[in-house]
């Protein structure tokens, strides 16, 4: 079967989610797990279900994530967490627009299925941050989840720096920068398998509101 997309999980002691995570993967794409640091067997359990493996031993979300772009081939890259709080088999909802040529840069709207997925002090902190968003670009954006997808090459011609929480924020303003068509689709938010390291956690959530108001205010 053709592969369609390569999908980045960046990964770290997902060791309990990683085996239904892989398994909810259609066919046609290829799952690129980036361990970032892991001490569960993680790694180990991503190969043996077929997984490419990397390795990002500089810890944060965004050096896990680049390191997994850096390492596509496809010519679509998808990101997703490894932590089961999406089903992969929505894949397609963020793909299929990219693939069209409808959107270069797609956002998973989270959707959530039960108030447990998403806490709220996440919830009101990804709220305010995108209504800042809103007004210094105009964009409508709801959400800067970490399901979606863009072209490899535009994604790797962006030149994204930031290897910390501030990540996702760079992506949207830099693609909004280059003039890139950036849209959002409705997605399902379950709750995580194990415990959260950042917006499950207040301080996590805190970390990535300073890294992302940084980025804002660099960019925006």
């Amino acid at each position: 079967m053709r592969k369609r997309c390569d999908i980045v999980l960046p990964c770290l002691n997902e060791a309990a989610a990683l085996p239904g995570v892989l398994a909810a993967l259609p066919e046609w794409a290829g799952a690129i797990v980036v361990d970032n640091g892991s001490n569960d067997g993680s790694a180990a359990i991503a190969r043996r279900a077929g997984a490419l493996v990397v390795d990002a031993p500089r810890r944060g979300y965004g050096a896990a994530v680049h390191a997994g772009l850096c390492a596509a081939t496809a010519p679509i890259v998808a990101f997703s967490d490894a932590d089961g709080s999406f089903d992969l088999g929505q894949l397609d909802r963020v793909v299929s627009p990219v693939e069209r040529g409808e959107s270069d840069l797609v956002f998973g709207r989270r959707r959530i299925v039960t108030a447990s997925a998403w806490p709220v002090h996440a919830r009101f902190a990804n709220m305010v941050l995108l209504t800042m968003v809103r007004q210094r670009t105009g964009l409508a954006v709801h959400d800067l989840g970490p399901f979606r997808a863009g072209r490899r090459e535009q994604l790797l011609a962006l030149g994204l720096e930031d290897r910390r929480s501030g990540y996702p924020l760079e992506l949207l303003l830099r693609a909004w920068r280059a003039g890139a068509r950036i849209t959002e689709v409705d997605v399902d938010y379950l709750p995580r398998t194990g415990r959260s390291k950042v917006t499950g956690t207040l301080r996590g959530t805190v970390t990535a509101v300073v890294d992302m108001h940084r980025t804002l205010r660099r960019l925006a």
